[in-house]
């Protein structure tokens, strides 16, 4: 049998090293330092990605940087970034408007399967910016038939720095349980106030039939872990989405390595048992 690969094959192939050009439709302003941007990539193949997966998004002059995807799948010719501004790559996108372009690789790693989650409760238990990659899979499951229930727990700092609170009421009319905390509350906040796990022993969970999903910063998943534990959710219906710094998308820099596993490839979606034996996960 032949493993050479067909002009026609090929074609149908995205390189994985050659950026596409895609031109920016809308931005909005979510925060002081967030941005969503709204946009359509020339090469259509862009936009098979699944929830959970990142580009590598690129400026001449400003080099590149691994972006969560926001949007859920199949919602037409446009993909959503949200970007927050911490550098130079990401402040010289803050300053780009509809009609402009930037560059995109990807998309890249492995998202969840949403599949594998069809008859079963769902928690998305996000932290900070890890509402953003959350968003696109509760886009994918929220008011879809074949699930169970779906709780969302979201702690930011403050009031302020809530990520997509007018779509929050839209979940809610969809089904969601949503509960939202923050850190410090200020004049008019009615909320919860503290960190997530201070809402989880309030939760009614089925711990046989419910899949827990933890995207937030590092220091937050071994407390989120414990606290799940407690519900009796077992670790292999535990997933985590890794916060490491990719740089290349594609296992060849080895920039976001942990021991023999790439971040980029193997994840960043990873189920809790799959790093028992990497405690470095979580640092």
């Amino acid at each position: 049998m032949s493993l050479s690969v067909s002009k026609k094959a090929a074609n149908n192939i995205l390189s994985p090293y050659l950026p596409v050009e895609c031109r920016i439709e809308r931005v909005v302003r979510l925060t002081e330092k967030e941005r969503l941007f709204s946009v359509a990539p020339a090469d259509a193949r862009l936009l098979g990605y699944a929830p959970g997966q990142f580009y590598m998004v690129g400026l001449p002059g400003y080099g590149e940087g691994p972006i969560s995807i926001t949007s859920g799948p199949g919602e037409g010719g446009e993909f959503e970034l949200c970007i927050r501004a911490v550098g130079s790559l990401t402040d010289a996108v803050h300053r780009l408007t509809k009609g402009e372009r930037l560059w995109v690789r990807g998309p890249f790693g492995r998202g969840f399967s949403v599949e594998e989650m069809k008859g079963r409760d769902i928690v998305f238990i996000a932290g900070g910016i890890g509402i953003v990659p959350m968003r696109s899979l509760i886009k994918a499951v929220a008011g879809k038939p074949g699930f169970g229930s779906l709780t969302l727990i979201y702690g930011a700092k403050t009031p302020d720095d809530i990520l997509f609170g007018g779509e929050m009421q839209e979940w809610r009319e969809m089904g969601v349980d949503v509960r939202v905390t923050v850190d410090t509350a200020t004049a008019g906040w009615k909320g919860p106030v503290g960190v997530v796990t201070r809402i989880l022993p309030g939760l009614d969970i089925d711990p046989t039939n419910t899949v827990a999903v933890i995207i937030g910063p590092p220091v937050m998943y071994k407390f989120v872990v414990i606290g799940l534990r407690e519900k009796k959710v077992a670790d292999s219906s535990i997933l985590v989405s890794l916060e490491r710094r990719m740089k290349c998308g594609f296992g060849k820099c080895g920039h976001c390595q942990i021991n023999s596993v790439y971040v980029c490839q193997c994840g960043p979606v990873f189920r809790l048992t799959e790093l028992s034996s990497l405690p470095e996960a979580f640092g």
